[in-house]
């Protein structure tokens, strides 16, 4: 099947007061159409400006220096949307192809509007319906993404509803031009667990309704677990481990994952103390030789320092980026209470 989304070589740089930033070095990623796709990794990897390039969101301190994002629209069409300005992506793409929601509603509602105001908002700009429809499709929406009383729900203000509501609202706002993509930023990080789980199975249940494709961005992989097909893990602005969602969950190959996996919590561990990767990401302000994560990496040889590794194949849907991988590479096993947590896993994702 053909992607829906392709990005490829994509590569940004941020001017700041303390100079060039170079966030994004080469990311290349494919979601193909009704599929999940998680980017993960820890804060400051470059997820969120990943996909903020792909929806053109991008502050105007930032600089695309190269890359491609190809769109592929319903009639197979591909569009390179870095090569559209603002205007034409806000008027074509924007809500109508792909749309996003953010982690915390109260910065994606409008205090001052009432929650159907702002649901039929993109539908009177970019569909042809009238403003009855076009309010009898936001109490619908409302419906489907569970609020109760959705008739008198979209009279109501941001103020008037909970944080799990807010959020279902901003849902709801995305779906109202039946957008191709969903791009979701964290969308449960600032709701409490049960609401969480909720969210997540709204959204899995309307994405299998409305056929669409999804790319969650996240460092909980508890979350990613629990709704990806496929993971990119990113760190210091590049993807250095993909694959499906049991390849990364059962057979990581990269050290960075290991620790990602690691410092998920685990009853059943034999550790007295939670595990956290040690050190920190490197400043891209000024951008290490060699492998960015050879700093914080046990396992890291001579070669790290001078040279950053390609992405080493291991089947026909994992790479990792790795110099572990080489043929001529010492023989390193993941952690052995690691290998046991995810035996553990997987025996207790099988016997559900």
């Amino acid at each position: 099947m053909e992607p829906i989304l392709s990005v490829k070589n994509l590569d940004i740089s941020f001017r700041t007061n303390a100079g060039v930033v170079h966030a994004i070095r080469g990311v290349d990623f494919d979601l193909a159409q009704g599929r999940t796709l998680a980017l993960v990794g820890e804060s400051g990897s470059g997820k969120s400006v990943t996909m903020k390039a792909v929806a053109c969101l991008l502050d105007d301190n930032a600089t695309i220096n190269s890359g491609q994002v190809l769109y592929r629209k319903g009639a197979g069409e591909l569009v390179d949307l870095l090569r559209l300005g603002k205007k034409e992506m806000r008027r074509t793409i924007n809500g109508q192809e792909i749309a996003m929601v953010f982690q915390d509603p109260m910065t994606s509602l409008d205090p001052t509007m009432q929650i159907g105001a702002q649901i039929t908002e993109a539908m009177l700009l970019h569909k042809k319906i009238s403003a009855s429809e076009a309010k009898d499709k936001a109490v619908e929406l409302l419906r489907l993404v569970g609020l109760t009383e959705p008739d008198k729900r979209v009279k109501n203000y941001p103020h008037q509803l909970s944080g799990g509501q807010r959020q279902r609202v901003v849902i709801a706002i995305a779906l109202s031009c039946e957008p191709r993509i969903l791009i979701c930023d964290e969308p449960t990080t600032a709701l409490d667990v049960t609401i969480q789980a909720r969210i997540l199975d709204l959204i899995r249940d309307i994405q299998a309704q409305m056929g669409l494709s999804v790319i969650y961005i996240t460092h909980d992989l508890g979350v990613v677990a629990k709704v990806a097909d496929f993971v990119n893990v990113m760190y210091a602005g590049k993807i250095i481990e993909a694959g499906t969602v049991d390849e990364i969950f059962y057979d990581p190959r990269h050290p960075y994952t290991w620790g990602l996996l690691s410092a998920m919590p685990d009853l059943e561990t034999d550790d007295d103390r939670l595990y956290s990767i040690p050190g920190s990401p490197p400043n891209l302000l000024h951008e290490p030789k060699g492998d960015t994560f050879a700093a914080r990496n046990q396992f890291a040889m001579k070669i790290d320092e001078r040279a950053e590794p390609p992405m080493f194949r291991i089947t026909e849907t994992h790479t990792a980026a790795t110099w572990l991988l080489h043929p001529d590479a010492p023989k390193v096993e993941m952690p052995q209470e690691l290998r046991a947590r995810l035996t553990r896993a997987r025996k207790a994702a099988n016997d559900q």
